[in-house]
């Protein structure tokens, strides 16, 4: 196994060097997410797809700390943090998308529900959600508008449709940073569990987007300008702030269409709004998301790099890195669920992958966390290896095999430190997802 950073981003960066041209979806998510493509598309179009998966870690308790010898938050197994390892159903989506209503041409709905086990409907005891309920107006050059919950603008991966995703775990920074958990407080108050009020974000809100595209030669130049409330999915706001979005896009377009076309892309973004906790810590306090990237996909090569930086409301872990719930060994405390409200924090991730041939393509990605910059004795550094396969059994199923070497530290803090034995717990982590478009 792999842990020092430096000999895992020299491994990635040698081999995206090599490259003379290479790629990761290279898509116009803002396009084939908000309009329709073609003129003629049905007035009701039914989709969806599944997503079963196995993950396992060796399960290391925690090395230190108050619930030493307890589970370790970071290597149980997601939503429920109830097992090391064993099978869910992740996602399980059914959707329907179309134009024509009310017999206008120029205006197409999406609509995209969640029957899965994951952090959208285990957040509220496990009711299906509806993830997406969009109109797009599209009467006006230059300016379509888009109108509902959808998906906000903003970082490659948690833009792009996640069913072309090519890993089964999204990096450390968009994880920490990007795909929000709400909480009614800080975690400070004795006693608290404080777990999420609700489903976590899962990059949408409820709003209004105005955007389009404009193509020069062989270049697609887009936009968007989206307000939002900036409080998750499925309710109303809670504040009477409202969210910002910005975000730029420059692509060559090379061959093909829709989610897998051939490409090169330049894309930034900035998120920028506040957040109200009613609980300990009660306040309004900013939050700022930033980032800029690039892809790349043509023939049998895909890569892709992004750099994310955050301002304010950072997702903290939890106490002792124990499951939150769960009492100390003193039975003292209860571990909580932490928010840093004024926070720093940055990370990046670059991602290589190659085909094999038609049905197997190789995947390597490496990817740095960095959590709570601005206070030395906070910071923390979180970097993951994943190496990956995808067997593709045609153009809608494949099965997607991860493997990530993973490494945490508390870099300010001595290494006999509680904080970086606990750390030292982090097991790598074994994953086999199956992907089922209809």
């Amino acid at each position: 196994m792999i842990k020092k950073p430096s000999e895992k981003i020299l491994i990635v960066a040698a081999i995206i060097g090599t490259m003379a041209a290479s790629t990761a979806q290279a898509a116009n998510w803002l396009m084939l997410q908000g309009t329709e493509r073609d003129a003629a598309a049905p007035r009701a179009k039914v989709w969806g797809f599944i997503q079963p998966e196995y993950s396992s870690t060796s399960n290391t308790p925690l090395q230190a700390g108050p619930w030493k010898g307890q589970d370790a938050i970071f290597n149980q197994m997601r939503p429920n943090l109830k097992s090391n390892k064993g099978f869910n159903v992740l996602r399980a989506r059914l959707g329907v998308r179309g134009t024509g209503l009310p017999l206008d041409s120029n205006v197409n709905y999406f609509l995209l529900a969640e029957f899965g086990n994951n952090g959208i409907t285990a957040g509220d005891n496990g009711s299906a959600k509806l993830t997406d309920a969009s109109v797009t107006l599209n009467h006006i050059d230059g300016a379509r508008f888009r109108v509902g919950q959808f998906k906000t603008p903003g970082s490659e991966e948690g833009l792009q449709a996640i069913h072309v995703f090519d890993y089964i775990n999204f990096t450390g920074a968009t994880n920490g940073l990007l795909l929000e958990r709400f909480f009614d407080g800080d975690g400070s108050a004795a006693g608290d569990a404080n777990r999420p009020n609700g489903s976590v974000g899962a990059f949408r809100d409820i709003g209004i987007q105005m955007f389009d595209t404009f193509k020069v030669n062989d270049w697609e130049h887009s936009y968007a300008v989206m307000l939002g409330n900036g409080n998750g999915i499925n309710r109303a706001d809670n504040n009477d702030s409202m969210e910002t979005y910005l975000y730029w896009s420059s692509e060559q377009v090379y061959a093909g269409a829709g989610a897998r076309r051939e490409g090169w892309k330049l894309f930034a973004w900035n998120q920028d709004g506040k957040r109200t906790l009613t609980a300990a810590g009660a306040g309004e306090y900013d939050r700022t998301r930033s980032g800029l990237g690039t892809t790349f996909k043509k023939g049998k090569q895909r890569a892709g790099f992004e750099y994310i930086t955050a301002d304010g409301m950072i997702f903290n872990g939890s106490d002792g890195g124990a499951v939150p719930g769960t009492l100390n060994n003193l039975g003292t405390a209860t571990a909580s669920f932490n928010v840093e409200t004024t926070g720093e924090a940055d990370g990046y991730y670059l991602h290589y992958g190659y085909a094999l041939t038609n049905e197997l393509e190789l995947d390597l990605r490496y990817d740095v966390y960095n959590r709570m910059t601005d206070v030395a004795a906070k910071e923390r550094k979180f970097d993951t290896l994943t190496v990956g396969a995808q067997y593709f059994f045609n153009k809608k199923s494949r099965l997607i095999v991860n493997y990530e070497a993973r490494n945490a530290e508390a870099p300010n803090l001595a290494s006999a430190h509680a904080a970086n034995q606990i750390l030292d717990g982090m097991d790598d982590r074994l994953s086999a997802q199956l992907l089922i478009i209809f």
